[in-house]
């Protein structure tokens, strides 16, 4: 996969243009950090939102092994770039209006910590704020296969609000790359929040023509 340039943010976070909505974006230790390199690509072709990015420690490394880039290169992809230590961030409060927050991808770590409310670092304490203010949390759990811990997990975040979304990959676009299915598990997510993009080809319905007697 290839990275855009762009720049990162460190500290506190300004008010984003007009109509531009902020967007928290959580990359958690979880394998397949490339979700998350393609989802902050995306957004910044866009340029319709204002991203938010909080990388784990975990996510740092798994970045430095699975993607061999060094993590400051996919924080260059986000407008504002948070601290995982920094609970003082604009982030950790609900006070701070955001369209919600995506975790991609979501190790079972860190969907046990939204599951159970522990709030051991930013990231889980703004997904946290998004499920108490009743905004959007998609988790990208990447996991497989899955342990019944694993699926209550899933069940107590959805109950709460959430919405889980693995990165099933889909071949009704006609796929001719990774990045292509990277970036249709970006364009779903994308979904979610109801931003609008192109990133990749609609179903539309098949060529064949079923009669009412089953035929074709």
């Amino acid at each position: 996969m290839t990275l855009s340039g762009g720049r990162s943010g460190e500290g506190p976070a300004s008010e984003p243009p007009l109509g531009r909505p902020r967007l928290i974006v959580g990359l958690s230790g979880s394998s397949a950090p490339q979700l998350g390199a393609t989802f902050l690509g995306v957004l910044r072709e866009l340029g319709t939102v204002e991203s938010h990015l909080i990388m784990t420690e975990a996510a740092r490394e798994t970045i430095r092994l699975e993607l061999g880039l060094a993590p400051s290169e996919v924080e260059a992809l986000a407008d504002v770039v948070h601290d995982p230590r920094d609970f003082a961030a604009p982030v950790s409060s609900g006070s701070f209006m955001t369209v919600g927050m995506v975790v991609i991808p979501c190790s079972v770590r860190t969907l046990a910590g939204v599951a159970t409310g522990n709030s051991s670092d930013l990231l889980l304490r703004a997904a946290d704020v998004c499920l108490k203010e009743r905004r959007r949390l998609v988790l990208v759990v990447r996991e497989t296969p899955l342990s019944l811990v694993h699926i209550r997990n899933m069940e107590i975040a959805t109950l709460a609000g959430a919405t889980i979304l693995p990165p099933a990959p889909a071949f009704y676009h006609k796929p001719r790359s990774i990045e292509d299915l990277l970036r249709h598990t970006a364009g779903k997510v994308l979904d979610q929040f109801g931003i609008e993009h192109d990133v990749f080809a609609r179903w539309t319905g098949s060529d064949r023509r079923v009669t009412t007697d089953g035929s074709t």
